[in-house]
């Protein structure tokens, strides 16, 4: 099995944003049943965001309540969650790092440790070693597991291992977002042995054949260049032969998507992948969790079916920094 920071976690992850990151937040007796099919699954790495809402319903009063109920999963979790976002933007600084942290953990009330942190993203008017400096006051007195990164371009991740353990980089990667492997993200991590964890692995749901149309989207994604009405036809042709080989192999398209993913693994020069999907339903949650397997022909022919396709719009708007 693969390790974050030296704890065993599945093949798989979790993504907890789409549970509080909504206007219509999930009902808890929904949320829990998702969550406790996942971590029956062996997906036990749960991601979350302190930002993934309001302040009053987010990922950590979602934990805080999941583990009041069912506090014998608490150990079998290994839970990261990124901060560190002011009003401004990214916010490193030693007060804004404390800020955060200390709101995660009031918020999760002693219900689960917080094994991961990690900032959302670099602050660029912040040292890292002052942000990692002070991330490490929590763990050396046992507060926090260990440092994690979000969102981050490769020079970011040579500078970061020279003032910290780094124990996880989080980028987005899917077949529909495949820039990492790349632009020497995949690359740095494997040259530090870092475990990357891939967030939107099914393309913010594109892949997973459950958006047809503009009308289908949520209001957030709508916001992306990608999911613009002007983008989107296009980069909807991408599920399509990511459907037609997923009937070809017997599995549905978002299993095919994470797959590929994973299987990335086995590639020379590349790390430990773990894709983290997010579903609020405990049948999506099943689906997701299956072992697909992909034979080295079969990742051929996607990478074949890449090389042809363009996507077309950025990942984020103007608003969202990228590549920290």
């Amino acid at each position: 099995m693969p390790q974050i920071n030296g704890q065993e976690v599945g093949a798989t992850g979790y993504g907890l944003m789409g549970f509080t990151w909504r206007p219509d937040p999930i009902a808890h007796d929904q949320a829990f049943e998702a969550m406790r099919t996942a971590l029956a699954k062996g997906m036990n790495f749960w991601n979350g965001g302190e930002f993934y809402g309001t302040p009053e319903n987010n990922s950590m009063t979602l934990l805080e309540a999941y583990f009041a109920k069912y506090p014998e999963d608490a150990d079998k979790v290994v839970l990261s969650i990124k901060g560190a976002v002011g009003a401004h933007g990214p916010d490193g600084s030693p007060e804004g790092v404390r800020r955060s942290i200390d709101n995660v953990l009031k918020q999760l009330n002693g219900r689960k440790k917080l094994d991961v942190f990690e900032c959302a993203r670099r602050d660029p008017k912040v040292p890292m070693e002052v942000t990692f400096g002070t991330m490490q006051e929590y763990i050396d007195k046992g507060l926090l597991g260990g440092i994690s990164l979000s969102e981050v371009a490769a020079s970011t991740i040579h500078e970061a291992v020279k003032h910290a353990k780094i124990v996880a980089v989080e980028v987005e990667l899917s077949i529909f977002s495949p820039d990492v492997l790349t632009n020497g993200v995949a690359a740095a991590c494997a040259q530090h042995g870092i475990p990357l964890v891939a967030y939107s692995p099914i393309g913010r749901g594109i892949l997973g054949g459950k958006m047809r149309t503009i009308a289908d989207l949520p209001p957030l994604l709508q916001r992306f260049p990608r999911f613009s009405a002007e983008n989107f036809p296009n980069n909807l042709q991408l599920f399509n032969h990511v459907n037609e080989l997923a009937q070809q192999k017997g599995c549905t398209p978002a299993q095919l998507a994470l797959a590929w993913v994973r299987s990335l693994s086995r590639r020379p020069g590349m790390p430990t992948i773990i894709p983290i999907p997010g579903s609020t339903h405990a049948s999506r949650v099943e689906e997701n969790s299956a072992e697909v397997e992909l034979t080295d022909a079969e990742m051929d022919a996607i990478d074949g079916i890449l090389a042809k396709f363009e996507v077309k719009g950025e990942r984020y708007g103007p608003e969202y920094p990228m590549n920290t």
